[in-house]
């Protein structure tokens, strides 16, 4: 029986989240599978995969074909070099604490690189809403100062009517008074 590692979607529409699973070579892509050994969230920045090493690196040495994406995931997690560090210990390059300590050593700077990125967007993020928020902040102190300048527009307005209103009420009552 020829296997594959392959990605079975799930998740909603717009939204794909992906399981990483043992299947036939002949099963549909979302059909029957013999063992899930992780998913696969394309939707974060960067992509998030929950993935069960040791299973994964038993069955790639057991010679299931992934799939390219699926290549690429196991590559980027460190199975393929996991296969090739063991490699070198069966044919006796070094020894089995010497390939741990590589790998050690390369996981290490894999997660170093991936946190910096998760920095890197994390302060974008932050820089945007700084911005997003000055803009604000902008926006309503000129709509502040609109209102403003309409209040002292009405205002001296209203002064100038009353001061009109009292100018033509001073010299009717000026001259009612002579008449009489």
């Amino acid at each position: 029986m020829a296997t594959k590692i392959r990605l079975q979607r799930g998740g909603r529409k717009g939204y794909a989240f992906y399981g990483i699973v043992i299947a036939d070579a002949r099963a549909p892509r979302d059909g029957k599978f013999t063992e899930k050994i992780g998913t696969y969230n394309p939707n974060t920045n960067p992509a998030t995969v929950d993935l069960n090493f040791e299973r994964a690196l038993y069955w790639v040495e057991t010679g299931a074909q992934p799939t390219d994406t699926v290549r690429t995931i196991l590559k980027n997690e460190g199975v393929y070099l996991m296969k090739h560090l063991r490699g070198g210990v069966k044919k006796g390059a070094f020894d089995e604490a010497t390939a741990q300590q590589k790998f050690d050593a390369w996981k290490n700077e894999k997660t170093q690189g991936v946190d910096a990125v998760r920095a890197k967007v994390a302060d974008t993020k932050k820089s945007l809403a700084a911005a997003a928020l000055e803009a604000e902040k902008k926006m309503n102190e000129a709509i502040a100062k609109k209102v403003a300048d309409k209040k002292a527009a009405l205002a001296a307005e209203t002064q100038a009517a009353e001061a009109t209103e009292e100018a033509t009420e001073a010299p009717a009552e000026e001259a009612a008074p002579a008449e009489a």
